[in-house]
This record gives structure tokens, sequence and C-alpha cells, in this order.
């Protein structure tokens, strides 16, 4: 497994370019706005999800160890293949679109090309439950209880966030009064939080 690769970039096609490392040129699929500043000589870092199937390999290239882990998280979703994952996490924030699948807003998802309607109710659907079903293994969730702390770091941690992240913006949502008490809420605050950052 490739997790990472740090390089001199060369080539660079309209959907990936090539990271020399070592005498070796990998080529990495990025979204667009990763194409659009990287520039022939520079030095680049990508976080890479390295993709090992019987007919290909590919390695797909994030900035930040949060797209990667969203990325992964997308390809979960029945009929999410890693080109839809990488135009959904290259089109706009990756905490943008987290709180867009948690508010349920297809608009956003339609928005973003290669994906209908039909895909993006299947996205929030299936990816809202796997966030409930993070945040339901606390203890407080479970007892009914007003969400905690580990509930929302447990939900932001389902979404790709380092475990520093989650607790810095779930601290923000829980010392917030005017947030409801439920774990979505508070999960939707925290999101707000790291958009804002």
């Amino acid at each position: 497994m490739i997790a990472s690769v740090e390089g001199t970039v060369g080539a660079i096609a309209a959907d990936s370019l090539v990271l020399e490392v070592g005498g070796i040129g990998y080529r990495v699929f990025a979204a667009p706005a990763i194409l659009a500043s990287a520039a022939p000589g520079s030095r680049l870092k990508l976080h890479t999800f390295h993709l090992v199937r019987e007919d290909q390999q590919a390695l797909f290239g994030f900035r930040t160890v949060e797209q990667l882990g969203f990325f992964t998280l997308l390809q979960t979703v029945t009929g999410v293949g890693p080109k839809v994952a990488l135009a959904i996490v290259g089109s706009r924030p990756t905490p943008d679109l987290q709180l867009a699948i948690l508010q349920q807003d297809q608009a956003v998802l339609v928005s973003i090309s290669g994906i209908g309607k039909r895909l993006a109710e299947r996205i929030i659907f299936e990816l809202k439950e796997k966030v409930a079903a993070a945040g339901i293994a606390g203890s407080a969730a479970a007892s009914g209880a007003a969400s905690g702390e580990g509930d929302i770091v447990a939900a932001l941690q389902a979404l790709g966030y380092t475990l520093a992240e989650a607790r810095s913006a779930s601290r923000d949502a829980l010392a917030d009064r005017a947030i409801g008490a439920s774990l979505e809420d508070r999960v939707k605050a925290a999101l707000r939080t790291l958009l804002r950052d």
C-alpha cells in the first residue's frame, strides 16, 4: 500500500500528474485544483489511495488526510467508484460536503458532474447512516442522553478528521448552548466550525 508520495512534479495531464521519486515516475490521479496549482519541476507531497484490482492499479492523490479519509468513505457507497469519489472530493471543501450530507442537501451533490439525483440520495442515505452508527457506539447516545464529546469525536473521525481536529470542533459545539442536544445537531455544529477554519 502506498500511503503518500512526495517528489518532483513531472508531466501534468487533464486528470493526473506524474510525481518523480528516486528515478521512478508515479502517475497520480488528482482533483482539478491540485493539477491547476502544480508546476512542473516543483516539489509536491500527496496523501494517496492505492487502488489495486485484478485488471488495474492506480494512485489517487489528496493534499490532506481528511480529503483522503472522505474519499475512502465515499467509496463505501454503492455505485461510487474512485473516479466519482474524486470528483466529489475535488468539487468543494470537505467540511462543506459533509455538512451537505448531514443536512440532506441533494442540490450540492447533484451540482457535481457525474452525480444524478438517485446517486445523491444514495450517498446521503448511506453516509448519514455511517455517521450516526459511529456516534451511537458511545454510551451516552445509546442510553438516550445528550450527546457527549466522545460521540461527536467518533462521528467526525468516521468522516475522516484527525482526533485533534475532532476534539477541538466537538468542544466548540458543546460550548454553544444554542445548539440542540441531539448527536446530529452537535455534529452539524462541529462541521460548521471546521468549515470556518
